[in-house]
């Protein structure tokens, strides 16, 4: 946008016609606002100093209720080269004086601004100081030197002093009347009136610059608690900053041993995660998710900490846990048997070689039944069970985790319908439970030896097996102690099938 001068005869411009910018240094100000809302003084000021400038203008279509936007003065009519501080109403660019373009206007003094700086500093020191202090003659100096001479006296002549009073043989003139018989003249007067408007404009500009402290002070304090009390919201929001950098917090709610592996986690599943009509942001998704599968809190509860409907919650947590299921089940993945042997550990190794691929166990959740089948079966148990065939390796990694399977089914079943037999190879040694009817199926080596078989050497090989029992129970515990769904019974909307899917929901779980 052009900026002109709107300024009479000033044909300062901030781009030429060719739409370039002028590097003149030539800057643009717009004429003051009339403040109403601070206060009595700020309005009566901020409106005097507007009708001066439109009165310095002085042009038919520039009015005090009728100034447009896009009119400016430029800084080639002010003495400094920009508009003085509007508080400063006796500063010589307080108003524009500057090549107006009309002679009606008065060209501005900056000595007098001075000496009126002068003057006051002299004023705050007197008062500071006792009457016999040796400043006032120096003050008294500086006030006789601000009263201007006589217009009328020869430029060769210097103004009669103070100190000679007329002798007797010449009387006084007319033009020159005694100080004690006669009222001073005019420009003395109008010097008087100067330093009285002055006194009145210092107490007054005290007066606002107390307000101005004030009011900063009072934007401040607002500010200040405005800040802590958006660092209080945050702290109660369920975002970032609720859980920040407390580890013991992160554990609590996720189960995750640290903020960063959260937010890496977070980085993996925000491309897959729905971000459409949604109320709450990934990381919320997320950490709602986690916290349902950590503590297994109520959705009605959930709902009332996000500050949302059940309906998101449910909708949430069944989107989460499938963009989870895609990305993290690649993590429990069968190693290679290389892989096997270089991280078995030595108890294994001593009790049986480094043959050992697996450890299996079944890992049993129970489910509530449908209302249909309630009816049915009204004095059952409302409660059924599913069974997971977990393999763990020797190092303690899940490495295998098969579909759930209902009441009823053994684990011979569960075993030889998971899959587990097609990842075995050739002289894998796998290790299981008490119950594992499965030696014909795998060449099981049981962890198990019955009592009569038992001799000195093998009870100590058995007491060895039972010591790597403690290992698999260990595990499996800690799924159960970590994620509290898993030991609590789940709802039926988690063992219904999934659509267009061969699992259900609690598979991806």
């Amino acid at each position: 946008m052009v900026n002109s001068c709107c300024v009479i005869n000033c044909n300062n411009r901030s781009q030429d016609r060719y739409g370039k910018r002028i590097l003149n240094g030539v800057r643009f100000f717009s004429f003051p606002a009339w403040k109403q809302h601070l206060g009595n003084q700020i309005a009566e000021l901020t409106k005097r100093r507007r009708m001066a400038w439109v009165s310095a203008i002085r042009r038919e279509d520039i009015t005090f209720d009728n100034i447009s936007r896009h009119m400016f003065v430029c800084s080639r009519h002010f003495l400094s080269g920009k508009p003085a501080y509007e508080m400063l109403e006796c500063h010589p660019d307080w108003v524009p004086s500057l090549h107006l373009g009309h002679t009606e206007v008065k060209a501005t003094h900056p000595e007098r601004f001075t000496r009126r700086s002068k003057r006051q500093k002299a004023l705050k020191q007197n008062n500071a100081a006792p009457a016999t202090s040796p400043d006032l003659p120096d003050l008294k100096l500086e006030m006789d030197v601000d009263v201007p001479p006589e217009e009328d006296a020869p430029p060769d002549e210097a103004p009669p002093s103070d100190e000679a009073p007329p002798s007797d043989e010449d009387p006084p003139s007319d033009e020159d009347p005694p100080s004690d018989e006669y009222p001073p003249s005019d420009e003395a007067s109008q010097s008087l009136q100067m330093d009285e408007a002055a006194s009145t404009y210092d107490l007054e500009e005290q007066q606002e610059c107390s307000f101005c402290n004030c009011r900063r002070a009072e934007i401040n304090r607002l500010l200040e608690e405005n800040r802590l009390l958006k660092e209080e919201l945050s702290q109660k929001t369920m975002s970032e900053d609720f859980l920040g950098d407390d580890e013991e917090r992160v554990k609590y709610y996720t189960g995750l041993p640290c903020f960063a592996v959260l937010m890496g986690v977070l980085t993996q599943l925000v491309p897959c995660l729905p971000q459409t009509g949604c109320k709450l942001s990934p990381f919320q998704m997320l950490f709602l998710t986690l916290m349902r599968l950590r503590l297994n809190l109520p959705i009605q509860h959930i709902a009332h900490l996000f500050c949302t409907d059940q309906k998101t919650v449910s909708t949430t947590f069944r989107d989460t846990i499938s963009a989870m299921f895609t990305h993290l089940s690649p993590l429990v993945h069968w190693p290679e048997r290389y892989c096997l042997k270089g991280s078995m550990l030595q108890q294994f190794i001593d009790a049986f070689g480094n043959h050992v691929a697996v450890i299996v166990d079944c890992f049993e959740i129970n489910a509530e039944r449908a209302s249909n089948q309630r009816a049915v079966a009204p004095r059952s148990s409302q409660k059924h069970t599913l069974k997971y065939l977990i393999g763990i390796t020797p190092r303690g990694a899940i490495a295998f985790v098969s579909k759930g399977w209902g009441d009823g089914v053994s684990d011979k079943y569960v075993i030889e319908s998971s899959g587990l037999l097609d990842k075995l190879l050739p002289g894998d040694l796998v290790l299981a439970d008490r119950g594992f009817d499965i030696g014909e199926n795998v060449g099981l080596m049981c962890a198990e030896v019955k009592k009569q078989k038992l001799v000195t050497k093998d009870a100590e090989e058995t007491r060895k097996i039972a010591h790597l029992r403690v290992h698999l129970n260990r595990v499996v515990g800690c799924v159960r102690r970590k994620y509290t769904m898993l030991s609590e019974a789940v709802p039926v909307s988690m063992i219904a099938p999934c659509d267009d899917e061969d699992m259900m929901f609690l598979d991806k779980v």
